[in-house]
């Protein structure tokens, strides 16, 4: 028997969703990926070199194609491995971009308790992990209730046919680590990712100390334990103190101390909506006349009592510009051509989603969804 995922994808042209197959898994062979790092272990994460060995559809059939990745993969899988989504949480593989320690990585133990956490150097090998079957979920960072959205993230989401599946809300607790013994009043260096040294420039200015940017918060702090130079800290969280055996000089250094971040739980398949809580649709579209009929297109959300979460607007990457006609002044104008990301409290097996995407249809020149998925209701 063989097992298919096949991706939801509305099209304008269509009336119905076009349904196609991504991978076809065969037969019983395919091969583990690694426990969690820890830092007296092998570093065994996720890199380029890893991901671009795989091309196209995997077959994983196919052992003498694979050979080289039992270099890479500590054990086979077992047959239950490759039955599809399980409704057993704990046995997930999560891939996440970041270091061990990484705020990415607490969110996907927040979903997955008890899962096996792979860190990957760059967010689109999160992507690519999960479509070669090589995790069984993805965690997106998608926005910050301080920073914003992530607008790389949301172009990664349309460039990749992975599903929404769920969806984790993480308080953020910037700390200031150092090295055992240390205190903060040593510190003339701290080492983090560029964003959170802009979420805690308050107290960082009262130090005085000299911010220098690094890939992740968990790097920065992977980096100081490494190093060992007293005088350079790291801004990063508990789980990264505990991992690289680092003291805690101060606790929520951030200037805003209500500070969450939301990432997207990724998966090959959709998940089928639970009557037993609200769910959450997400859906990507673009509209022939641009921007002016954006009313009409959220029109069809305010007809159906349909309540809108976030809207997202993205210039379209590849067609920017669009040409229009000014009938007012009879000449022709350039504008912004946009993608138009919009989140929405309704599930697709609820008809009032159904009717209303099947009116945007009208108007919109493509339509994806990118998935429904329950919403997240607690910290």
């Amino acid at each position: 028997m063989s097992l298919k995922v096949v991706p939801i994808w509305v099209h304008a042209n269509h009336t119905n969703s076009q349904l196609g197959v991504s991978h076809f898994v065969q037969n019983k062979k395919s091969f583990h990926l690694f426990n969690n790092y820890r830092p007296n272990s092998a570093d065994k994460r996720i890199d380029e070199s890893q991901i671009t060995k795989f091309k196209g559809p995997v077959f994983l059939s196919q052992v003498s194609r694979f050979n080289h990745i039992l270099k890479i993969f500590c054990e086979p899988l077992s047959a239950k491995d490759l039955v599809g989504p399980s409704n057993d949480r704990s046995k997930a593989r999560v891939a996440y971009q970041g270091s061990p320690g990484a705020y990415s990585e607490t969110a996907a133990l927040k979903a997955y308790p008890i899962c096996k956490t792979v860190p990957c150097d760059r967010i689109e090998l999160v992507f690519k992990a999960v479509e070669l079957w090589l995790v069984d979920k993805g965690l997106l960072p998608i926005e910050n209730s301080i920073s914003g959205s992530i607008h790389q993230n949301y172009d990664l989401l349309l460039h990749h046919r992975l599903h929404i599946v769920g969806e984790v809300e993480l308080v953020i607790n910037h700390c200031l680590l150092g090295l055992p013994g240390v205190t903060k009043e040593e510190l003339t260096h701290v080492l983090s990712h560029p964003q959170a040294l802009e979420e805690c420039e308050i107290t960082l200015n009262k130090l005085g100390i000299v911010r220098v940017s690094t890939q992740d918060t968990a790097a920065a702090a992977q980096t100081v334990a490494l190093e060992g130079v007293r005088e350079t800290g790291a801004i990063a969280s508990l789980q990264a103190a505990e991992i690289y055996k680092l003291d805690v000089l101060a606790q929520t250094i951030q200037d805003d101390e209500d500070n969450i971040a939301r990432f997207l739980i990724l998966a090959r398949e959709p998940v089928i909506p639970r009557p037993d809580k609200p769910h959450k649709t997400s859906i990507v579209f673009t509209l022939e006349e641009g921007p002016k009929v954006l009313f009409k297109a959220l029109a069809v959300f305010a007809l159906r009592d349909i309540n809108l979460l976030k809207i997202e607007s993205r210039p379209q990457r590849t067609r920017p510009l669009r040409i229009g006609y000014n009938i007012n002044k009879g000449s022709h104008i350039e504008y912004f051509d946009y993608l138009f990301y919009v989140d929405f409290e309704a599930s697709m097996a609820d008809p009032r989603a159904q009717y209303a995407l099947s009116h945007l249809q009208k108007f919109a020149t493509f339509l994806r969804v990118l998935g429904c998925y329950p919403m997240n209701t607690a910290l």
